[in-house]
């Protein structure tokens, strides 16, 4: 049967698409549009609120401030887990902050193929011993006790930041140097750390020690950073009133070291309140946190309202740590000092130890200061505890002490264990090499 139209197929028809189906095409192509607009706003937005939480206002001196901002950042993301974790029931704040940093540790294992690492006790507390390895020519060695930071409740002497320093130390100066592992606060609180340090110390200065690691009597030296920095300084203040003690230190070290909880309005905690690393309320909690203290009083302490002048105990202490005359001009600049007429005395009644010279060397009598050994002071600018450091320099110079005040314009507190990846910054090993080229000039 033949087609009607002569044998020619006629193409077919286009379909007309019903408006139904545009507009619902339409409405489609739209929504895409609309979807996609919203993601980009959507990123841009957190973006912008990532580079608000990273971005801090930082000295035009300081090295690195990028890296700095995203370190400090990394660091304020870790407290604020954990506080969360610790208002959740699941974990008090500072041990779930260990333990990650204790996580982030074993991305970074580190081996000596040159020094013997011993892991041992002294007098019942844990050590990490480093001796590099035997010269030809039988020495005696000199040797450094260091105390690690952590605001006495972070880090380890076996954490990779540690034992990458001491490795440092000891290799560069053919030392052999003892790490202590002292307990820490939550669990244990002053003046637990400080006897832990004391009792390790004193095994290790004992004659018979010292010739088992054939260590030379008269060349060893105390040292550590931050809260290891109170702890060193407390210790030594110590070792040196004991009149049993058959060996002393020659020399002192102190990184960036925290010595007082009298005033927290010096002006480097006006000039540093929220600085990188160490912001001034953080410091607070730490030593709340070291005293078992109540944290309702951080508010308080901020403002030094346990020291203010209706507080009888804290008046015989107020010149010792008196910025206006222990301080340059250039670091005073133009701060004043806070000192309330009516404050808290419930909060020293309540925390006494936060007058305890043990607990705070920088209250010690001048006649302990000059019973004080050769010593090194490294300071940074931009650290609230830049003041501490630099008072009690001055209050040893007028003790009868050699001090040397090692201080550095655009370094951060902390700065000196961030060497290794991927924390590695310039402030670090300049920094640690300033410090150990001290050490081995010296000691």
């Amino acid at each position: 049967m033949k087609p009607l139209n002569g044998g020619c197929e006629q193409p077919p028809l286009p379909q007309r698409r019903h408006p139904v189906q545009k507009r619902r095409r339409r409405r489609e192509n739209g929504a895409a549009a609309a979807s996609m607009k919203s993601t980009v706003v959507l990123l841009a937005g957190l973006c912008a609120l990532s580079a608000y939480y990273v971005y801090l206002p930082l000295p035009s001196t300081v090295s690195e401030p990028w890296r700095l901002m995203l370190l400090d950042a990394s660091f304020r993301v870790a407290q604020q887990t954990c506080n969360l974790a610790h208002s959740l029931g699941l974990g008090h704040h500072l041990r779930v902050l260990n333990f990650m940093i204790g996580t982030f540790d074993k991305l970074n294992p580190l081996f000596s193929e040159h020094a013997k690492i011993m892991d041992t006790l002294f007098d019942g507390v844990e050590v990490r011993v480093y001796e590099p390895p035997a010269k030809k020519e039988k020495k005696l060695r000199r040797s450094v006790v260091y105390i690690h930071g952590g605001g006495w409740a972070l880090a380890s002497a076996r954490g990779s930041f540690y034992n990458n320093l001491c490795l440092t130390i000891a290799e560069s100066l053919d030392a052999i140097i003892v790490s202590i592992e002292y307990r820490l606060v939550p669990n244990f609180h002053f003046p637990v750390q400080f006897e832990d340090v004391l009792r390790a110390t004193k095994h290790f200065m004992r004659p018979e020690v010292l010739a088992q690691y054939s260590v030379d009597p008269s060349r060893v030296a105390i040292s550590g950073d931050s809260a290891g920095g109170n702890l060193a300084a407390a210790v030594c203040q110590e070792i040196s009133q004991e009149e049993n003690v058959t060996t002393r230190f020659k020399l002192q070290a102190l990184i960036y070291p925290v010595l007082q909880p009298f005033d927290f309005n010096t002006p480097s905690y006006q000039q540093n309140e929220v600085t990188p690393v160490l912001p001034r309320f953080v410091m607070v909690k730490f030593w709340i946190d070291y005293f078992n203290g109540n944290y309702d009083f951080a508010q308080s302490m901020v403002v030094n309202n346990h020291t203010s002048l209706d507080v009888s105990q804290a008046s015989s202490f107020r010149e010792l740590v008196d910025w206006t005359f222990l301080l340059p001009s250039r670091f005073r600049k133009s701060y004043k000092p806070v000192i309330p007429t009516l404050g808290k005395a419930e909060i020293v009644q309540e925390i006494p130890a936060l007058l305890d010279v043990r607990a705070a060397p920088l209250l010690a009598e001048k006649g302990v200061l000059h019973l004080q050994p050769k010593t090194y002071i490294l300071t940074c600018e931009i650290d609230v505890l830049r003041d501490d450091g630099l008072m009690y320099a001055k209050r040893l110079e007028k003790a009868g002490v050699e001090v040397t005040v090692d201080h550095f314009e655009d370094c951060f507190h902390g700065c000196m264990i961030f060497t290794i990846w991927p924390t590695s910054f310039s402030a670090g090993l300049r920094t640690r090499d300033s410090y150990i080229k001290w050490l081995d000039e010296n000691l």
